[in-house]
């Protein structure tokens, strides 16, 4: 006789357990499904993020200059210091020698107390303060220890500044190597993203970038204006026979520039002395906030922080070193936020 039992009903705990698994199998064959591959990112991408680690080199650029003058700067004042305190110190030698000499002639002929044998000792102050004892001393002596404090005193002075100067030279010694270090390491990692594009795309860039340079160059020459002065026209001359020179973050010529390098370089060749990095020079002449009125030959100031610098050429362009694969070139002054112009 067929048995009519009905078929045992599965554990619901177990039910639960293997109905989540196969939604999550599920979900999990539809992710697979839909997921794209990682993309690599476009030439358009690559020249933005690129452009952008340019700026933030230069940025870093431009702060390394500065460390770099300042090292220069405190390198000739404390030689400077140095060579004073050695000359200082033989005048001192000489003033004590020949007060020495004049003492030991009259404790010979017994003309003068034994307490003159605190003239000889390093600080003459003591003596000095003991009045009973002056006039013991001839007009002439008193007179040259006076000169021996004087020169204690001043070469103690120059001493302690020198020792200052040294400890501040070895702090802008371990800026410089900072700013270098970030300087390198943008610049590395703007190279590892070229390197990511094909030939092809590199070589579609490079013809975007040289064709905009002619039209600029074509735009600067096509009727730029007159200079702002007769040196500022001597100093944009000397910027133009740079032209093709290539970019290098430190360099200020005559082989290659950064763009603070390159107009200070040109203005010294008008014969005007302008500071190195392009903060400084945003504030070493007049500044003019409206492109209407600049003239040829005026430095103009670009980004918020002041970190780039360039000659006004006219007609809307500029005369700059741009940046790390560039050379020396025009550009329309509108591919940056211009700040204001500085007339020298």
């Amino acid at each position: 006789m067929a048995s009519h039992r009905r078929p045992k009903q599965p554990n619901r705990a177990r039910v639960t357990v293997l109905t989540t698994a196969a939604a999550a199998a599920v979900a999990l064959t539809s992710q697979a499904a839909n997921a794209a591959p990682s993309e690599k990112p476009s030439k358009d991408e690559v020249k933005s993020k690129v452009d952008r680690l340019y700026e933030e080199a230069e940025k870093a650029t431009e702060k390394y200059n500065g460390a770099k003058e300042k090292q220069e700067k405190l390198q000739k004042e404390i030689s400077t210091l140095q060579d004073n305190v050695a000359r200082g110190q033989e005048d001192l030698n000489k003033l004590r020698e020949g007060i020495g000499l004049a003492a030991s002639a009259q404790y010979r002929t017994g003309g003068i107390d034994s307490s003159v044998q605190l003239f000889l000792s390093s600080d003459p102050d003591d003596y000095l303060d003991k009045a009973s004892t002056l006039d013991q001393l001839s007009a002439q002596q008193v007179e040259s220890l006076k000169k021996i404090q004087e020169k204690q005193r001043s070469l103690a002075q120059q001493r302690q500044e020198a020792s200052e100067k040294l400890e501040d030279l070895a702090d802008t010694r371990e800026t410089l190597g900072k700013k270098k270090k970030e300087v390198q390491a943008k610049l590395a990692q703007a190279q590892k993203l070229l390197n990511s594009l094909t030939a092809a795309e590199k070589a579609a860039l490079d013809a975007a970038d040289e064709r905009a340079s002619r039209e600029s160059q074509r735009d600067a020459l096509g009727g730029g204006g007159s200079a702002a002065s007769g040196r500022a026209a001597e100093a944009y001359a000397a910027a133009q026979s740079q032209i093709g020179k290539p970019y290098v973050y430190g360099a200020s010529g005559p082989s290659s520039y950064d763009c603070s390098g390159l107009t200070s370089w040109a203005y010294a060749q008008a014969g005007v002395a302008i500071p190195r990095t392009s903060q400084a020079q945003a504030s070493a002449g007049t500044r003019i906030y409206s492109q209407s009125e600049l003239k040829v030959g005026d430095l103009v100031i670009f980004y918020g922080d002041l970190h780039h610098v360039g000659f006004y050429a006219g007609n809307g362009q500029v005369l700059h070193a741009p940046r790390t694969g560039t050379v020396v070139r025009y550009e329309s002054i509108n591919n940056m936020p211009f700040q204001f112009g500085v007339r020298i």
